[in-house]
């Protein structure tokens, strides 16, 4: 559980559309939530802005290019951990390989929700699944 006086980490999602699907990757067994499905994405480095932590994280794990971001889509914290997660729409140019995850996959809303998924991504899901999402703060 967090405490209290824990310091927010900022961690990006990069929600990925093409033809209705989305692209999530299964992490590693050994990882934090290993063997779970998420969106791509990670932790910000010091003095990153949003974009450039999209940019440098879909190089590093699916070899793609992420050209621009779009809609803030959730903000959540993810449970018993102090990362603060932003699902954000992302144009990303490139067929994924997977460079971190144990495979990549394109799902519809409906299979998204029978995959076993990270805490956070689980969440998105719903959240996805019910609808547009809200607008941006």
């Amino acid at each position: 559980m967090r405490s209290s006086g824990s310091a927010d980490i900022p961690v990006v999602a990069a929600v990925i559309a093409r033809d209705g699907r989305y692209l999530v990757g299964r992490r590693p067994p050994e990882k934090r939530h290993g063997g779970l499905w998420e969106f791509p994405g990670g932790k910000l480095d010091p003095g990153e802005d949003w974009l450039a932590a999209v940019r440098r994280e879909l190089r590093e794990e699916l070899r793609m290019e992420a050209r621009a971001l779009g809609a803030l889509l959730l903000e959540v914290h993810d449970p018993e951990s102090p990362f603060i997660v932003r699902f954000v729409e992302v144009d990303a140019v490139g067929e994924p390989a997977p460079v971190e995850h144990s495979s990549v996959g394109w799902f519809t809303p409906e299979e998204l929700a029978t995959l076993r998924l990270a805490p956070a991504d689980a969440r998105f899901v719903s959240r996805l699944r019910a609808g547009p999402p809200p607008s941006p703060r």
